[in-house]
């Protein structure tokens, strides 16, 4: 799910000097931090909406002085080229194209002067559907400066569960649509929900972008595998300022050799998931690392720079979320997560009244 996309495959690695690993493990601890948002100000969904004040709020502390606010493309571009970025870069990105993108956020954020990407479905605009943004509109965002536009796919679906021809078109169909109504496509994806399987992975990639998200939290750094990019979702119950510029100063955590690679649970046979990952380069005492589980806290094993996670019982239906954050000095943390999405039919069915359940080993 997470490897080492940015600094080659792995038997390029094999063949890398020891000075350029060296700089590797250097590169390993610059990164940067990418807030999603969804709505603004529409109080009666505050599941994916901030409030206007909590908003200003965010932006003030970004225009405080101590952060860099670069356009996504900026931040990926640097990555690529293992150019360095500022200390406490951000980057800004909104998922679905909601009304209040364009009457509350682009006013604020302009008048800041800060740049931001906003990921579309197409369909909505299509169809002219209430409570969203149209094609003038966009056309307006764009051509103001700051904004640049990514794939959210033609219909925000649940992608994981389509076949293969099914994701195809559906990330094609709105690639022609950004052609036909802007001129150009986007060369950056975000996955509708954050869900993310493995061949849906290998789709975004196959149809050329430079870079996809999800929506599971940690800060990216080099060594992140650019089809699988965290972001920190903010919404009303997690936008308080306390929370907010404790993700806005995270620090990527390193990693390499996550398993399982495929964090779509079909099969019963693979929940819950045997969760790993190999720690790259120096990083703070491994000793207090910690990691958290939607459904309790998991039993980790430490070896050398290996960690083993193993989960207390199955992850429920949907999707569910690890992280693990370690303490990296200055009151900062370093942040690793990932999302697994759990089919109905990964989930186990409850035992027999008269048959124990079965023992977790």
């Amino acid at each position: 799910m997470l490897g080492l996309a940015w600094v080659g495959t792995a038997a390029a690695q094999e063949a890398t000097e020891p000075r350029a690993v060296a700089q590797l493990d250097a590169a390993a601890h610059r990164g940067a931090v990418v807030l999603m948002y969804h709505r603004f100000g529409e109080d009666s969904l505050p599941s994916t909406s901030v409030r206007l004040t909590q908003f200003e709020a965010h932006l003030d502390e970004l225009t405080s002085g101590g952060y860099s606010v670069l356009p996504l493309a900026e931040i990926l571009d640097a990555m690529q080229a293992g150019r360095a970025l500022p200390d406490r870069t951000v980057a800004i990105t909104i998922d679905d194209g909601a009304r209040s993108v364009y009457t509350e956020a682009w006013p604020r954020l302009r008048a800041r002067n800060l740049p931001f990407t906003i990921f579309v479905s197409s369909e909505p605009l299509d169809h002219g559907l209430p409570g969203y943004i149209s094609w003038d509109q966009l056309r307006e965002m764009r051509a103001g400066g700051g904004v640049t536009i990514g794939n959210h796919g033609h219909r925000h679906s649940h992608m994981v569960g389509l076949d293969a021809e099914q994701q195809r078109a559906n990330i094609a169909k709105a690639a022609q649509r950004f052609r036909e109504e802007l001129g150009t496509e986007p060369d950056v994806f975000a996955y509708p929900y954050g869900e993310i399987s493995a061949a849906l992975r290998t789709a975004v990639e196959e149809a050329g972008f430079t870079a996809a998200f999800g929506q599971h939290s940690g800060a990216i750094g080099p060594m992140s595998d650019r089809f699988s990019l965290a972001r920190f979702p903010i919404n009303e119950a997690y936008g308080d300022m306390e929370r907010f510029r404790l993700v806005a100063n995270t620090l990527p955590l390193p990693v390499r050799e996550v398993t399982p690679t495929d964090p779509f649970l079909r099969y019963a046979s693979q929940n819950p998931p045997n969760f790993g990952f190999t720690v790259a380069g120096e990083v703070e005492d491994l000793r207090n690392l910690n990691c958290f589980a939607r459904n309790g806290e998991p039993l980790l094993t430490r070896l050398d720079n290996r960690i083993e996670l193993r989960l207390p019982e199955a992850l429920p239906a949907g999707r569910a979320r690890i992280n693990c954050t370690l303490r990296a000095g200055d009151g900062r943390w370093r942040w690793f997560g990932t999302q697994f999405v759990v089919a109905d039919q990964a989930v186990p069915a409850a035992p027999a009244a008269d048959q124990p359940a079965p023992e977790f080993r």
